[in-house]
């Protein structure tokens, strides 16, 4: 059955299944560049996600959206910096965004505002976005994916649509990457995550007033976000092990440990929970690859790391600019596919990594303040141009400089295509 029912084409340049931000941001900067672009997602948004504190790496891709002003229209909470209480001694101690390049804030935002507004974004730059669609299965000729089958709610009969190119954005649901690749899952990073709401919330004093707070306690470390007003994200994250040893329920445990805490303690003195608990595990793992035969992934499909330094949104949306450029050159010279996203899973890969190599050291609590800095130094910049505090400011703001992810160039590709000789071969 093709999708003639939902009045639109049966065949696009590109497939994306998920408009989430990865999803989102890689259609739009497709769209504005004339590719045409349908987006496939089985949610109707808003819809609720976890995620609500950004960083500075983030705002790059929302530049080429051109969503900036309108972030800053809607009234989210500026984000420049954060506080830790982490370390051997556990005193607190605090960085600014500032330190770390052009970019001196971020966002704290709720996720279905901030998500929505990238969605129809690409939509406004000329995506074909269905919503409340499943797909359910890729369509094959010839051991090539080149399109796929999915279901709307609502409507009877199985849609089918085509393109020249697929793109996995459904995040942990995987939707592609479960069909043609295995995990690699990073075993010190096995966690879980419980968190809720808190109204009627004390800030953190002066400068510090939007930071996120990350409190290091015996068996793991709390998280407290301040979305807007007194609102708080609170969150608590242990291993796996761990939580299933303590023979109590998650929501238990989160209140025990929190009595554990010095300053969050104290920013809740005065605060009432206005929502239930939400909760996550076993996070943090890498596909096996990172593309295949008319397919690849982006986002939460392609790698996942632990939230640690609110890096997940992030290093979605950058990944989708990249995947942007990638796809539109192979798009025009289709002889370039696998060796671009060779060099575009290659360029990933290595990013990722920087990220989970530093987080799974970081958990090591037992270190000074000046340990961390050094640590994100020798990761990012072994000739040492800047000092360890500016590196570790670049790092956890996703701003480590000309990362081959987003300077990925295929010229010589292009050039041994186009050229006489290659013509010929």
């Amino acid at each position: 059955m093709s999708s003639k029912l939902l009045g639109i084409a049966d065949d696009f340049d590109v497939i994306i299944i998920g408009g989430g931000p990865a999803g989102a941001t890689t259609a739009g900067l497709l769209a504005q560049r004339g590719r045409r672009v349908l987006v496939l997602d089985r949610e109707r948004f808003p819809r609720y996600h976890i995620g609500e504190s950004l960083i500075p790496g983030f705002m790059l891709p929302m530049e080429e959206l051109g969503l900036t002003e309108r972030m800053e229209a809607k009234g989210f909470e500026r984000k420049y910096g954060g506080t830790l209480v982490w370390g051997n001694n556990e005193v607190p101690w605090n960085f600014s965004f500032s330190t770390g390049g052009k970019i001196p804030y971020s966002y704290h935002t709720r996720r279905a505002d901030l998500d929505t507004m990238i969605l129809d974004r690409a939509r406004e730059l000329g995506a074909t976005v269905v919503e409340e669609a499943t797909v359910k299965d890729t369509i094959e000729e010839d051991g090539r994916v080149v399109g796929v089958k999915y279901a709307v709610r609502g409507l009877p009969a199985v849609q089918e649509t085509r393109a020249s190119l697929v793109i996995d954005a459904s995040g942990q649901a995987r939707v592609i990457g479960r069909k043609y690749s295995e995990l690699n899952w990073h075993d010190q990073l096995q966690n879980v995550a419980v968190w809720t709401y808190f109204d009627g919330c004390h800030r953190l004093p002066g400068d510090e007033w939007t930071n996120i707070l990350i409190e290091g306690i015996k068996d793991g470390w709390f998280w407290g976000i301040p979305i807007d007003k007194g609102v708080f994200s609170v969150g608590y994250v242990t291993r796996s092990a761990t939580a299933s040893a303590a023979d109590v329920s998650l929501e238990d445990l989160f209140h025990s440990e929190m009595a554990q805490t010095t300053k969050l303690k104290a920013l809740l003195k005065d605060a009432h929970q206005t929502t239930g608990f939400r909760s996550a595990r076993d996070w943090s793992y890498t596909n096996q690859r990172f593309h295949g035969d008319g397919w690849v992934l982006v986002g939460d499909a392609a790698a996942f790391v632990d939230p640690l330094f609110s890096t997940g949104v992030a290093l979605a949306t950058m990944a989708g600019s990249a995947l942007s450029r990638v796809v539109d050159q192979v798009i025009e010279h289709p002889e370039i596919e696998e060796k671009a996203l060779d060099r575009y899973a290659s360029a990933y890969q290595d990013f990722f990594n920087d990220i989970r190599t530093f987080v799974e050291a970081f958990y090591d609590r037992s270190k000074t303040k000046g340990f961390y800095f050094n640590m994100a130094q020798e990761i990012t910049d072994p000739d040492k141009k800047n000092e360890p505090k500016v590196d570790f400011v670049k790092l956890v703001s996703g701003l480590t400089g000309d990362h081959a992810l987003f300077s990925l160039t295929f010229d010589d590709l292009v050039a041994d295509v186009t050229s006489p000789a290659g013509a010929d071969s």
